[in-house]
């Protein structure tokens, strides 16, 4: 068994998670926020048997895309002060872990 834990931006979160439901598989999912841009990430845990974890993967590669989005920079005031110039970067997609799991049990 294997527990597939996928990072997806909040805006492609809501359609992987319905295609993973409507394909057979038992989502959990956690409200995250990541690092670099502090943006709303939502965090999907999906235990699945070994043969269906290509599945999982190719539902979440699916609907999670990613994108570019400008991003100000800062700058210190002072001596060579500058104005700000947005920078262009990559957000959205997905980040995916396998792991491997010894044991699982359902009360």
């Amino acid at each position: 068994m294997k527990m597939v834990l996928g990072i997806l931006n909040n805006d492609d979160a809501p359609a992987a998670m319905q295609a993973l439901t409507k394909a057979g598989f038992f989502i959990t999912k956690l409200s995250t926020t990541g690092g670099f841009l502090r943006a709303g990430n939502v965090t999907i845990l999906v235990g699945v048997e070994d043969e269906k974890v290509q599945a999982v993967i190719d539902i979440i590669h699916e609907h999670a895309h990613s994108r570019s989005q400008l991003m100000p920079t800062t700058s210190e005031a002072g001596v060579g002060f500058f104005p700000t110039m947005p920078v262009q970067v990559r957000v959205g997609g997905a980040t995916i872990f396998v792991l491997d799991v010894d044991q699982f049990h359902k009360f």
